[in-house]
């Protein structure tokens, strides 16, 4: 099972993980968790919305953008919080 992604600069731990190809496009779905002090930084790198992704484990790089896209909390700004966070990103040519 691959267990990180990088997006951009940015490792992300993974805990979750599906690939697909659709229409000859990497398409991968990614389920990880984010604590309230990493959601700041995370929640800002999402909001760009197209990344230079890489999947060591796997040997597949792209450019991707968010497909979908949610969270078990919206507000991870108390202290000791943890989110579930689910992303799904599609290539872009």
């Amino acid at each position: 099972m691959v267990k990180e992604i990088w997006l951009n600069d940015t490792k992300l731990k993974i805990n979750g993980y599906d690939e697909n190809n659709l229409n000859g496009f990497h398409q991968i779905s990614i389920d990880f968790k984010v604590n309230s002090e990493q959601y700041h930084d995370i929640t800002t790198l999402l909001y760009r919305g197209t990344f230079d992704v890489a999947v060591p484990e796997r040997d597949i790089t792209f450019t991707g953008t968010i497909q979908q896209y949610f969270t078990s909390i919206t507000n991870l700004y108390k202290k000791g919080q943890t989110a579930d966070f689910h992303l799904r990103l599609i290539e872009v040519k």
